[in-house]
């Protein structure tokens, strides 16, 4: 790929992703993902309904009528994007290729992130650590992240959630809103990884998959390809028998994932690549704002 195609491709991109955060997202992101605290701004007259607790004594006592100090959010976030791009990110049946998915929720959330004076860092995993960008700000650095979510080439093309999770934790020491993007097919225990890295960072997981994961059509014999191991064979997706073992195998990979979340206390998100995920985010981002 030349250079002009490069730089189409991320613009292209970066336009998309720029746009949903600037006009759909903004407010919604903002009131998900509160800052750290709240610092002293000015204070001003007391008014009906504020809280008795924020009365400056000092300036009521010179003014002679009650003043209350305001605050500001501490608005700066540490946001970070943990990105599967194990082997099994080369698939798609019904919609985008799962890479190409993920590429624009992750692109989306870095500018959201950004449109807010939010740092963004992302580490990429397979079953190893392939790449570690530092958090920062700006447009420049989120270019860098559009191109390395388009054209990363990783190294090893398995998977381990587990990994990721602990090289979050021990690089990221403050505090972060972190988005762990995969779809989850990962054969290991990743719950005390997960658990630990919640309770030191706001993690949330992001489900990407495509349907014909969860369901085979009956169309005769078709050979497959673990894009994982490398192992290929033949199946007769007319067998009632071999439907039901995937329709089995991803009911298993549900029902792990779900418990694995639900006992972390982590917000689960799942997307197929057939559907729009801005709709997904959005219902995310409004379910957080509430709860908090």
């Amino acid at each position: 790929m030349d250079s002009n195609e490069l730089l189409s491709k991320v613009r292209k991109i970066e336009i998309k992703a720029k746009g949903l955060s600037q006009n759909v997202f903004a407010g919604e992101y903002h009131s998900a993902f509160k800052g750290r605290g709240m610092t002293f701004s000015e204070v001003r007259e007391y008014q009906y309904g504020d809280d008795v607790r924020d009365i400056d004594w000092n300036v009521t006592a010179r003014q002679n009528r009650p003043y209350v100090k305001v605050y500001e959010e501490e608005r700066e976030l540490t946001v970070m994007l943990l990105v599967d791009v194990s082997g099994s990110k080369n698939f798609g049946a019904v919609g985008e290729m799962k890479q190409d998915y993920i590429t624009e929720v992750a692109a989306t959330l870095a500018f959201s992130a950004i449109e807010n004076n939010d740092k963004v860092g992302v580490i990429f995993f397979s079953d190893k650590i392939e790449k570690f960008i530092p958090p920062k700000k700006g447009r420049k650095h989120i270019l860098l992240v559009i191109r390395e979510l388009l054209y990363f080439k990783p190294e090893n093309k398995g998977t381990n959630v587990g990994l990721a999770l602990e090289y979050l934790t021990s690089v990221i020491k403050k505090r972060c809103t972190t988005f762990l993007i995969s779809d989850f097919i990962d054969d290991k225990d990743y719950y005390k990884p997960l658990s630990i890295a919640n309770s030191k960072h706001d993690v949330m997981a992001l489900q990407i998959y495509d349907q014909r994961e969860t369901q085979l059509p009956d169309v005769g014999l078709m050979r497959v390809y673990d894009a994982e191991t490398g192992a290929e064979r033949w199946i007769d997706t007319s067998s009632a028998r071999v439907r039901k073992a995937v329709d089995r195998w991803w009911y298993e990979q549900q029902r792990k994932l779900n418990d694995t979340v639900q006992r972390a206390r982590v917000d689960l998100v799942s997307m197929a690549t057939h559907e729009d995920y801005v709709k997904a985010l959005l219902l995310m981002f409004k379910k957080r704002a509430v709860i908090r």
